[in-house]
This record gives C-alpha cells, sequence and structure tokens, in this order.
C-alpha cells in the first residue's frame, strides 16, 4: 500500500481517484446482449445461462415448493442468522419509512405530500462462488415495508442448475413474489423489458460485476430507474493508537477482498500506527483463500497521514467514501464532522462486516465518491414523493390574480387562463346571487 505523508491539497484529487475501469471495452457487448434478450425475451436468456453460467434451464421461474423446501437444505445455525439479520433490518428501516406532509400554506391553501410503492421492483441478487444470500435481505425487506406490490428477483444457476438455497431461503423471509433463474447483464434487460415469463419492472436494484453495472447503466439510459451509481467496494479507515493493529488490518482486508478493483485507506494522525498494521495485513493475507485477489486491490490502495484531524476529515470528504470506519478515541467527534459517506461504523467494535449482514443498517449504498450526491439504499429508494393540492373558492380569489401575474409576466397566456376562467366564474356567481337576492 503507499504511503503519503501530509499531502497538500493541490493533490488530494488525485489521491481520491478510484481505480479506473474501462467500460469502453464492454459496452459494445453488453449492449448486444440486453438487445438479444430485448427481442429474443425467454430463449435468449436460456441460451447466455448456457453459454455464461454452463448450464440449460428449462424453467426460468422458480417454483413455489422450491421456495418453500429451501429451508431443508441449510444449517439451522444459518437459518438462525438469516432471522436475526432480517428482524434487525426490518426493525430499522420501518422506522425510516416516511410519513405524509400535510401543510396550509395560506387560508385556503392546502398542500400535501404521499410516499406511494413503486408498484413492481426487480432485484439482482448475484450468484456464482458466492451467492449474496444477505442482499437479498437487504433489498426484499424494504420492499415489503414500503409496500411494493410486486417484488421479481433474478439470480444465476449455479453448476448444479439450480438456485443456492440460502438465497432462495433469503427471498421467502423477505417475502418476495418470484424469483427467476437469469443472471448477468441478460437478468437486467429481461427485468428492463420484460420477457415472456420475467416481468418489465419500474425500478431495478442490486449489485453485481462490471457487466451488471453496465447493463444498469444502459437501463437507465432508456429511461429504467435504478437504485444508485455502484462501483468497486471501497472503504476508508481513520484510526489512532487506540485500536489493534488486526482490527485495522483485518477491516481493510475485508473490503479488499472483494475484488482486484476495491480500494482500501487507512487514515491517521499518528504515523507510528502504519508498520503494526501493515505487519498484520502481511499476516492474515496469506491465511486467506482469496488472497491473490486481495493482495492485487492492496496494489492501489494507501495509508495517509495528516498531522491534524480537521483536514483529515475534509479530506474523507472530498473522498467520500464507501464504507468509513473511525475507530479513534474521539470518534463520536469526528462522526460529527462527516458530510459525504454512504455507512459510517463508530467505535473499535463497529467492524464494517457488521453493517453487511445483520446491524440493520443496508450495505447497498454509492461507491466512487457519488456519497457526495447520492444516498444509500433505503426504504424510501422503493418509494416516490407524490405532492397534493387542494384550494378553495375563497383560497383562489386571493392567490389567483398573483398567479394570473406571474403567467402573465412569463408570457404563458394558457396558464393565466386557467385561473382567470375560474375567478370570472366565481365573480359572475356572486353577482348573480346579489342580483337574485335585489328582485
Amino acid at each position: 500500500m503507499q504511503i503519503v505523508i501530509n499531502p497538500p491539497v493541490n493533490e488530494w484529487e488525485k489521491l481520491c481517484s478510484r481505480p479506473l475501469l474501462d467500460f469502453s471495452r464492454l459496452e459494445k457487448e453488453v449492449r448486444a446482449i440486453m438487445e438479444d434478450v430485448r427481442t429474443g425475451g425467454d430463449e435468449a436468456l436460456r441460451r447466455f445461462s448456457k453459454k455464461f453460467d454452463g448450464v440449460e434451464v428449462n424453467d426460468l421461474k422458480v417454483s413455489e415448493d422450491e421456495l418453500q423446501d429451501s429451508g431443508n437444505f441449510l444449517d439451522q445455525r444459518l437459518k438462525d442468522a438469516i432471522s436475526l439479520a432480517a428482524k434487525n433490518i426490518e426493525t430499522f428501516h420501518k422506522a425510516q419509512k416516511p410519513r405524509e406532509v400535510k401543510v396550509v400554506t395560506m387560508p385556503g391553501v392546502e398542500c400535501s405530500m404521499k410516499y406511494l410503492p413503486v408498484e413492481r421492483v426487480g432485484l439482482y441478487i448475484p450468484g456464482g462462488t458466492a451467492p449474496l444470500f444477505s442482499t437479498v435481505l437487504m433489498l426484499g425487506i424494504p420492499a415489503r415495508i414500503a409496500g411494493c406490490s410486486e417484488v421479481v428477483l433474478c439470480t444465476p444457476p449455479g453448476k448444479s442448475g439450480r438456485i443456492h438455497p440460502a438465497i432462495l431461503y433469503a427471498a421467502s423471509r423477505s417475502s418476495v413474489t418470484s424469483v427467476y433463474m437469469a443472471g448477468g447483464a441478460q437478468a437486467i434487460a429481461a427485468m428492463a423489458w420484460g420477457t415472456e415469463s420475467i416481468p418489465k419492472v419500474d425500478k431495478i436494484f442490486g449489485p453485481g460485476n462490471q457487466w451488471v453495472t453496465m447493463a444498469k447503466q444502459l437501463a437507465a439510459s432508456a429511461g429504467i430507474a435504478i437504485d444508485l451509481p455502484a462501483g468497486p467496494s471501497e472503504v476508508a479507515v481513520i484510526a489512532d493508537k487506540s485500536v489493534p493493529p488486526s482490527f485495522l488490518a483485518a477491516d481493510l482486508l475485508s473490503q479488499a477482498e472483494h475484488g482486484e478493483d476495491s480500494q482500501v485507506m487507512l487514515l491517521t494522525t499518528e504515523k507510528d500506527i502504519i508498520e503494526p498494521v501493515q505487519i498484520e495485513i502481511e499476516r492474515l493475507l496469506n491465511r486467506l483463500p482469496r488472497k491473490e485477489i486481495t493482495g492485487k486491490a492492496l496494489d492501489h490502495c494507501r495509508m495517509i497521514v495528516f498531522e491534524q484531524y480537521d483536514v483529515l476529515m475534509e479530506f474523507i470528504n472530498a473522498y467520500a467514501p464507501e464504507h468509513l470506519i473511525i475507530a479513534t478515541s474521539n470518534y463520536r467527534q469526528l462522526g460529527e464532522k462527516v458530510r459525504n459517506a454512504g455507512s459510517v461504523f463508530l467505535g473499535n467494535y463497529t467492524p464494517e462486516s457488521a453493517g453487511d449482514y445483520a446491524s440493520g443498517t443496508n450495505h447497498t449504498l454509492p461507491t466512487n465518491g457519488s456519497a457526495r450526491a447520492w444516498s444509500g439504499v433505503g426504504t424510501g429508494a422503493f418509494m416516490k414523493r407524490t405532492s397534493f393540492q387542494e384550494i378553495s373558492a375563497e383560497g383562489l380569489q386571493v392567490l389567483g390574480p398573483l398567479v394570473e401575474f406571474m403567467a402573465q409576466t412569463e408570457e404563458l397566456e394558457a396558464h393565466r387562463q386557467a385561473v382567470k376562467v375560474r375567478l370570472d366564474y366565481l365573480t359572475n356567481q356572486s353577482n348573480a346571487s346579489w342580483d337574485q337576492s335585489i328582485h
């Protein structure tokens, strides 16, 4: 890992840069796959399953019986862990469900905001060697809480031609509506445009490799809503001497093992902690099954020493990490200075892994600096805001002339007339009542 001491501000942009991903070589191939699925439907999906997954798929949809029986293939300890994680995720995401807002902005004018569920959502769950059943919980549970009427899940089959039972069990635990055997860019295309078996969805959620990421970008460019900009995983760790070096090394490695393009950073004001952490990284790295991938990721990762915490926190907010661990004696004070981060982990006993699985927060987070403007997935991501307004006759008589004048100033005559005809009507009604009373 690169070690940097007190970098000047003019070097920050370079230090904040992520590993470059060349999507241009993928775009043509991914676009071709998606077009094939758009025009070829289920037949194209089966062909791609054979080509990319090495299995022949007859029924794309997983049966209810297979979903219900999935728990029979899992150890009770794993089922208990999934149940506990699901409970924590549900508790946190229920608490964040937005509530209706109703305001009288002036006499006779009432404005309100309702939060309505996205009706049909699609969840993409990577499978293969690392079946991400935890992501099923992270997406399926808030979708249910939001009230989505249909939750479609796509995930690739394993070499056995079946979906990992942990994914199916998590899907049934999350009240997912239907599960389909389809992976990669072709699954994103299926949910974006629909096939004979897989329905078209209104919004697509979920992580994936570069092929899936590119497919989501292309779907978004075609007007299909997606959850957030996604890229390689990353973590920044702020630390001092109060935390054991083994904790820090483990936190850094836990993100580096995601892939060769993952990025991890250690930031400190105490230079003395760097060497012990390096030693621990070397010791722990050799024990990892994915040590080659993890080692390559560490090649473009950094340890940065700052003189003051104020400067360090300004750098963090410029970097806007997906995950931010603050493992210092003054972690609460530093936590108050965070402006840009996907999810923050406070103190020595809050590893990022807890948020990945079971603490209750969501692990679907913005990467590559997009935390400056984007939030991680929550219950609100499965809902949309709709505004309502109701104006009484009395309210329009006060507000209407102002709207007329503003529309006239913008030279939008039809806008002005929409108000004027109502005001004229109210005036005539008033005059008619007065005339009748005279006679």
